[in-house]
């Protein structure tokens, strides 16, 4: 019981273009499953749209971190949502293809939101990055340093 109320105070905004529709229903099902708070912003069919419009949504509701802690983008590669949810400041978007990448994007860059491509990943090892991406601490210290260099480059 002490799991589910835990799981609930992490707030999670998910997004996906038509590519990444199936696999985010399927993040989606597993995160609600975990008693996660889950903000599912569409898009809600594999009928083409745009992903850039579905990257900052979400970028824009992460990045100030008063409605949603973490935010999950999928696309066909995970490449498009990245580079557009880093457009905005303070979004430490990561294009994730493995549980160890998905660690060290944690522990030492504090990423929030989770890009994954739908043609790259199969379902389980999504739910096994997204699981990491959600349990993963980040280390701090030196680490918060080099963020706020990044941050300072950002020019909105």
């Amino acid at each position: 019981m002490e799991n589910v109320n835990k799981n609930k105070l992490v707030k999670i905004i998910i997004a996906s273009d038509h590519a990444g529709y199936e696999l985010k229903e399927q993040i989606v099902k597993f995160l609600e499953e975990q008693n996660y708070s889950v903000n599912n912003l569409g898009c809600y069919s594999t009928q083409s749209v745009d992903y850039p419009d579905y990257a900052v949504k979400v970028a824009n509701d992460v990045k100030d971190n008063t409605s949603f802690n973490k935010g999950i983008l999928v696309c066909g590669t995970g490449s498009g949502m990245v580079i557009t949810a880093n457009k905005i400041k303070g979004i430490r978007a990561v294009n994730c293809l493995t549980k160890e990448m998905t660690e060290m994007a944690i522990k030492h860059n504090n990423a929030n939101i989770l890009c994954l491509g739908a043609r790259i990943l199969d379902t389980d090892t999504a739910i096994n990055i997204v699981k990491t991406f959600l349990e993963t601490k980040f280390e701090g210290d030196r680490h918060q340093t080099r963020i706020n260099k990044i941050h300072n480059l950002t020019q909105i």
